[in-house]
């Protein structure tokens, strides 16, 4: 293979019929990306007034359409006047003259007004709340039947579940439950110790962690690890058509997919309260030993009075009914995912959001319902 010349640019201002340029070397892709020679050519071409020079191209060994495309774009995507051209060459600008310019399509513009887009909103809420609410009915039905006839109940699949949503999350909710109760006590004390209320300690951790902050952490930690886990195993199977193979097998959905999910966290849910619960207890029992000099004898034997029973079977009904809400906000996302990894992904993220905002606002309404009861 001959060894390629380096393209060059040679500019003539005292030339007999004006200023000219002549191009020698090898203006080929191969060429023009050894060294610095881009860039000189570039600088180069800037540099001249395409239509006041005469074009000399006869010497160049060898040409492509990329040194073309070079001379193209500095005279302007139009031909010079006065243009000397080597055999072969001709080709490729005729092609590009016959290319002409690129015209990108005008942009469409946007015939949705505010109005337009807020009724396509509404109109998407009101299907996800016609679907969601006719997923509560066909859970129901199936509940009916796993009650008449529980010997053929998906035992196995209930089992799986709450040890995959319950058993799992144990270590994550006991960490979190614990720093929690630790940072709650120590900024508590902080502010007693100011008003000399260091023994109410035991009643303001007690309610805020037994009533409220026990269930929410533990429904947020488990929407966001087993409701996306919900979501995106029923997303793969929708992908890989194994909902499809259900369905013509005489398999329900229902019965085999979203019952034992809820039932198993509707069972899961209220262990783990009473984990993160205890965890939260105990970060925050030796954060006061620590701070405010709290015996835990002192704390453990004072938090019964503090207290009270209701309050902890509040918490309790908040775990089922959290639990059963992540489970059927999962499902019902996941069931709707269709077979590609882009909706999968966005189903998924939807979903999660989605559980943790109905848990929130689920424990608004417990709040509402209960706010004279436990005090």
């Amino acid at each position: 293979m001959p060894t390629a010349k380096e393209p060059t640019l040679t500019l003539n201002p005292g030339a007999a019929n004006g200023p000219s340029v002549a191009a020698d070397g090898t203006w080929q892709v191969h060429a023009l990306a050894q060294g610095s020679a881009m860039a000189t050519i570039t600088g180069m071409l800037k540099s001249l007034q395409a239509d006041k020079v005469r074009w000399d191209l006869s010497a160049i060994d060898s040409m492509d359409h990329i040194g073309a495309q070079l001379f193209w774009n500095a005279w302007g995507k139009t031909r010079p006047a006065d243009l000397q051209l080597a055999p072969g060459q001709e080709e490729f600008f005729s092609r590009l003259e016959t290319t002409g310019k690129l015209e990108l399509p005008r942009a469409r513009q946007q015939r949705l007004t505010w109005v337009m887009k807020l009724g396509f909103a509404m109109l998407l809420f009101f299907e996800h709340m016609t679907g969601f609410i006719t997923l509560i009915g066909q859970l129901t039905l199936d509940l009916w039947r796993f009650v008449r006839a529980p010997q053929r109940g998906p035992w196995k699949e209930i089992s799986a579940n709450i040890f995959h949503a319950g058993f799992q999350a144990l270590g994550i909710t006991a960490l979190v439950g614990f720093l929690i109760g630790v940072v709650l006590s120590f900024l508590s004390a902080q502010q007693l110790r100011a008003f000399g209320g260091d023994i109410y300690l035991v009643n303001l951790l007690g309610m805020s962690i037994i009533r409220e902050l026990g269930p929410l952490l533990a429904a947020i930690l488990v929407a966001g690890r087993s409701g996306s886990s919900i979501t995106a195993q029923l997303g793969v199977m929708r992908v890989t058509e194994e909902l499809d193979a259900m369905l013509v097998m005489g398999i329900s959905h229902g019965f085999r997919l979203v019952m034992p999910k809820v039932l198993a966290l509707a069972i899961s849910m209220p262990l783990l309260v009473i984990w993160t619960d205890s965890m939260a207890l105990i970060g925050g029992m030796l954060s006061a030993n620590v701070e405010l000099g709290l015996s835990p004898q002192y704390f453990i034997s004072k938090l019964p009075d503090a207290v009270p029973l209701a309050n902890y079977m509040i918490g309790l009904g908040k775990g089922v009914v959290f639990g059963m809400l992540i489970a059927l906000v999962s499902c019902h996302f996941g069931l709707r995912i269709k077979p590609n990894t882009e909706s999968l992904g966005r189903g998924t993220t939807t979903s999660v959001v989605t559980a943790i905002t109905v848990v929130i606002l689920a424990d608004a309404v417990f709040a509402i319902l209960f706010n004279g009861v436990g005090f």
